[in-house]
């Protein structure tokens, strides 16, 4: 890394915004008006079609469900029948290079050398008041092998014990602010930059100006890579040269608390189903959430266009937004992936405030990043992801509404003594918890296919039994939240205490959940 302190300014990230685009408001606007008509027919009509509201949310989550198990076959076959095949997954040293896209250019701003195995990285870790896991991150860095090439603890204004543990741990000194330390003598890929408190997307923004290296991995303080993850991520990018940025697969670790136990076995299971729903939108060329808790970039990519958004709630939802929208604008043929070998575990909420205030920033930006983007709801000119993908995207901002809305009439019914309607809704449930248990007994064996990891299928039952009524509306209540934030502008992080991460360093190995 030659020249790690050269001056650089990042280009804002939206400099016009989008030209109208009326299918996206459409859509919604037709989603919410049959919510509207659907919901009054719980004080009109008599049987299950006064829950036409429920039937028609069970409806839609059943679609997307097959459109999922659709595009994950191929994890179904053995591993030797799946290459290349479009999988996309990396395991073991070897990775099955995608052939699903072959046929598109490689990126002139690219390197293409697959196979030299020589690409240069930097991991970036994104720090405000992290002193209890900051050294378990890091360790758990140095441990990959082989490891970064730079370490850079992006420390965004922290007051807390961050930089007595810094200098404790790894003889680090504190540089002027916007500035990188020296190396550390205990850990010379490890260096330090200090800045004033400004937000996770414009301490990542600078550190990446301070970089040269082909490689950014974005790491949150509070995410432990596994043995071989970041091996697996170089693979990737090293096989593949048109491929632009990918997620590692994370696992939630919520503390050993009963509350932390119970809210991992919940997003235990709800990891699993969301990773397999990306891959099964990377199958399109479509994938947009990539998690900055575990991600990878071509630093090319990045500063073309415009780094992160200091703007945003969600920053590493909204770049992907413009990361497709710039590789279709000039025919790049960027792609993205998830990659199965690539695995982390990340501190994940574990008590009801906590979780609530999570999913309610998630889905704030989520509706900020929707509506950012709304010329390309709808627009072929973007393939699937502008016909497909983001017109899902605006039907799932009123997907709460009806799972709300469906809880509630049921209530209703049960409340009032209208069994006539509530008797034929209950069965339309439990006709839909039998596809829910069956569609996550084969996620699991799925994911193990994927990712190696086994998963007990014991709790299955009682997952797909409870979470309609339990951890599906907290979710919903997140997003109604959400929505409150969106439309009066209280747009505010909240601050998450760190319980399910120690600094020791075996704790990577620690992430059990009992789910049978």
């Amino acid at each position: 890394m030659p020249s790690l302190d050269q001056n650089f300014a990042l280009a804002s990230p939206r400099l016009t915004p989008p030209p109208r685009f009326l299918v996206g408001p459409l859509i919604w606007t037709l989603a919410v008006g049959l919510f509207v008509a659907l919901f009054a027919q719980g004080f009109v009509r008599m049987g299950v079609g006064a829950w036409a509201v429920g039937l028609v949310y069970i409806l839609y989550d059943t679609v997307l469900v097959a459109f999922v198990l659709a595009k994950t076959r191929p994890l179904s076959k053995p591993l030797p029948e799946r290459e290349g095949q479009g999988v996309g997954i990396a395991t073991g040293d070897q990775f099955q290079r995608p052939s699903l896209y072959s046929a598109l250019p490689t990126p002139t701003s690219f390197p293409s050398r697959p196979g030299r195995g020589d690409l240069t990285t930097t991991a970036i870790i994104a720090a405000y008041n992290e002193a209890p896991v900051i050294v378990a991150t890091v360790d758990a860095l140095r441990r990959q092998v082989p490891p970064p090439d730079h370490i850079i603890i992006a420390d965004d204004g922290s007051d807390d014990d961050t930089a007595t543990i810094l200098q404790a741990t790894y003889g680090l000194t504190a540089p002027p602010l916007g500035s990188l330390s020296p190396r550390s003598p205990v850990a010379p890929s490890l260096r330090w930059l200090r800045m004033p408190r400004g937000g996770k997307a414009v301490t990542l923004n600078h550190a990446l100006g301070l970089i040269d290296t082909d490689l950014v991995i974005t790491v949150d303080a509070d995410t432990l890579l596994e043995p071989g993850a970041l091996a697996a991520m170089r693979t990737a990018f090293d096989n593949e040269p048109e491929l632009a940025a990918a997620t590692g697969v994370l696992h939630p670790l919520c503390g050993k608390s009963i509350s932390g136990r119970l809210f991992q076995w919940f997003q235990t299971y709800e990891y699993v189903r969301n990773f397999l729903s990306r891959y099964a939108w990377m199958e399109t060329n479509s994938l947009l959430l990539i998690s900055g808790a575990f991600a990878g970039f071509r630093r090319d990519a990045l500063i073309r266009i415009g780094g992160f958004d200091p703007d945003s709630l969600v920053e590493d939802y909204e770049v992907m937004h413009r990361l497709h929208r710039v590789s279709r604008d000039n025919g790049l043929g960027w792609t993205v992936r998830v990659i199965g070998a690539a695995q982390a575990s990340t501190d994940s909420p574990g008590s009801l405030m906590p979780f609530l205030r999570q999913r309610r920033r998630w889905f704030a930006g989520f509706l900020q990043t929707q509506y950012w983007n709304r010329d390309m709801i709808g627009n072929a000119r973007y393939g699937a992801l502008g016909t497909a993908m983001l017109p899902v995207k605006a039907l799932d901002t009123v997907q709460p509404l009806y799972g709300l809305a469906a809880f509630g009439l049921l209530a209703y019914f049960i409340a009032t003594g209208n069994f006539r309607i509530a008797v034929p809704v209950i069965i339309a449930m439990a006709a839909k918890v039998l596809i829910d248990l069956g569609w996550l007994l084969w996620s699991l064996r799925l994911y193990r296919q994927w990712t190696g990891q086994r998963i007990g299928a014991g709790g299955a039952l009682l997952a797909a039994l409870v979470e309609p009524f339990t951890f599906q509306l907290l979710r919903h209540a997140g997003a109604a939240w959400g929505w409150f934030v969106f439309l009066t502008g209280r747009q505010v992080w909240g601050v998450s205490a760190r319980r399910s991460i120690s600094t020791r360093t075996d704790s990577i190995h620690d992430r059990s959940v009992d789910t049978g």
